[in-house]
Formats: structure tokens, C-alpha cells, sequence
């Protein structure tokens, strides 16, 4: 992507360094296990956190890393993230104007292996997340490096892929299709719950890709193969890809962020259109998403 001259987001709270919630060594396998199939977290993780936390897999208490000391990559990454939040800012603001309503943007925190967010105490495992009780992106910006090792998806326009992906969720929340959606899983069966669940995430990637499209007709940002970057890794994040690689097979009522075809799908959708009406996945059939 060309960023070059681009602005960087103040709303950025950067707490690397800073320490967080301790986690308990005898839960890290057990949240890693988890993460690997819901590896990018999305909406609100409040009841994941709290089941961590209730289970033991997290315990209470602050930590400090000493003499911690960013990379030069990982200041490149920083900066990078500024940059694509201060786009999601500029790019959504005007698609709020609109419809006639006001863009709220969310706070974005920078965090080194675990942190305290409104919806609880995370790691660095749990992946980027959004966090609707505090309105606020989570990321460790670690977890670009573990795409590259784990899935093989890298590339810049894929790490901003998945911030907007997290974005996303966030206007899902101003929106107050969030909130609906959470309200329906509350009141359903696991399976229709992680139904629901998928179609957010979906959306979350259709909302990622009409930003792309709007920020490259805005700015003229991609280059070739960008795209490309950004629809593999929507392929290598499906639950049935992460399923099938970390034990073999699939079970698709628990799928709950949407299979890879479905997660390409979606993404290219809004990359192609830029159109953000055309976003509804909540009112398709299941099985024609």
C-alpha cells in the first residue's frame, strides 16, 4: 500500500511495554486452543473472556515488562496502524454523512502480550478483537507476524484487513446491528448462536472491503497484488481451513466466523461493489451466504 505522507491516528492508546492482565500458565494451552479456531476474534468477547477468567485460564493481577524494547519492524507496524485506523476515521465518517448520522470512531490500543479491556482480561493469543463495551480495537501487533508463520498470510493490505475488519464490527455497533445480534444469540441455540455469529463476521468482512475500495478510490493507495494479499488471508481465516489444519477435520455447527469461501467471498463483495447497502447477511438464507 502507499501510505507515504499519509496521516496517523491520535486515537491510538499505546500501552506496549506496559503490561496487563497476568495469565496463568496452566490456561495458555487452553486459550491458544481456543483462538486457533476463532483466530481473528470479532464482536463483543465479553462472555469468551469471562469464561477464561471463571476457568482459571486468566488470573488477575498487573504485570511490567522490563526493559522492553520495540523493534524497528514493530515500529513500522505501529505506524502502519495509525495510518490505516486514521483511513477507516476519514473513510467511514464520510459514508455516516451519508446516511445522515455521525461517525463515532473507535479507540485503537497497542498492547504487548496481554492487556485489560472493557470486555476483560485478553493475551496475545486471543488475536486482534474488538471490544464494544469500551468501543475499542485491541491488537498485539505480534500477531501479524504469527499470519505470516502460521497461515502464510501476509502483506500490508492484509494486516489492514484485519483492522478493518475489527472496524467493521464497530459499526456494526453504532449501527445497532450488534447489539440485535447479540441479543438474538442470547436467545437461541448454540448452533442458530453461532449461525448469527457468522453472519456478523461476514458483514465485518464486507464492511473491510468497502472501506479498501472507498480508500483506494480515495487515495489511490493499492498496488498490484494487494487485493490478492487481503482475499488469501479471508481464505486461510475460515473456520473449516482452520479447523482442517489444526486437527483434521471440520464441524460445521461450530463454525461461528463463516467458512473460507464464504470469508472471500464477503470481502471481495465490498471490495468489488464499495456499495455498503449491499451488506445485509443477515437476511439470506444460511446456506446462500
Amino acid at each position: 500500500m502507499r501510505l507515504n505522507g499519509r496521516r496517523e491516528s491520535d486515537n491510538v492508546d499505546d500501552r506496549r511495554g506496559k503490561g496487563g492482565a497476568k495469565a496463568g500458565l496452566a490456561g495458555i494451552g487452553g486459550i491458544i486452543a481456543i483462538v486457533v479456531i476463532t483466530l481473528l476474534s470479532g464482536g463483543d468477547l465479553s462472555t469468551v473472556f469471562q469464561n477464561l477468567s471463571q476457568s482459571g485460564a486468566l488470573s488477575g493481577g498487573q504485570t511490567t515488562e522490563q526493559n522492553y524494547q520495540p523493534t524497528a519492524e514493530e515500529e513500522e507496524l505501529a505506524k502502519f496502524s495509525k495510518q490505516i485506523l486514521a483511513s477507516t476515521e476519514d473513510i467511514w465518517t464520510e459514508e455516516f454523512k451519508k446516511m445522515g448520522k455521525t461517525y463515532q470512531a473507535p479507540k485503537m490500543v497497542l498492547f504487548t502480550n496481554a492487556v485489560e479491556s472493557g470486555c476483560g482480561n485478553a493475551t496475545s493469543s486471543t488475536g486482534p478483537f474488538y471490544c464494544s463495551a469500551d468501543q475499542t480495537v485491541y491488537i498485539d501487533l505480534s500477531f501479524f507476524s504469527t499470519m505470516k508463520k502460521t497461515l502464510g498470510a501476509d502483506g500490508d493490505f492484509a494486516y489492514a484487513y484485519v483492522i478493518a475488519h475489527e472496524v467493521g464490527h464497530h459499526v456494526q455497533y453504532l449501527l445497532g446491528d450488534l447489539q440485535k445480534a447479540h441479543q438474538q444469540m442470547s436467545r437461541v441455540s448454540e448452533k442458530e448462536a453461532n449461525q448469527i455469529s457468522v453472519r456478523l463476521e461476514l458483514q465485518a468482512d464486507f464492511y473491510a472491503g468497502v472501506w479498501g475500495h472507498l480508500e483506494n478510490k480515495r487515495f489511490k493507495s493499492l498496488e498490484d497484488g494487494d487485493i490478492e494479499e487481503a482475499l488469501n488471508t479471508a481464505s486461510k481465516i475460515g473456520d473449516d481451513y482452520l479447523q482442517k489444519k489444526h486437527q483434521g477435520y471440520t464441524v460445521p455447527e461450530s463454525f461461528n466466523h463463516g467458512r473460507a469461501d464464504q470469508r472471500h467471498k464477503w470481502l471481495k463483495k465490498g471490495l468489488t461493489t464499495g456499495d455498503f447497502t449491499q451488506g445485509d447477511t443477515f437476511s439470506p438464507n444460511y446456506n446462500d451466504l
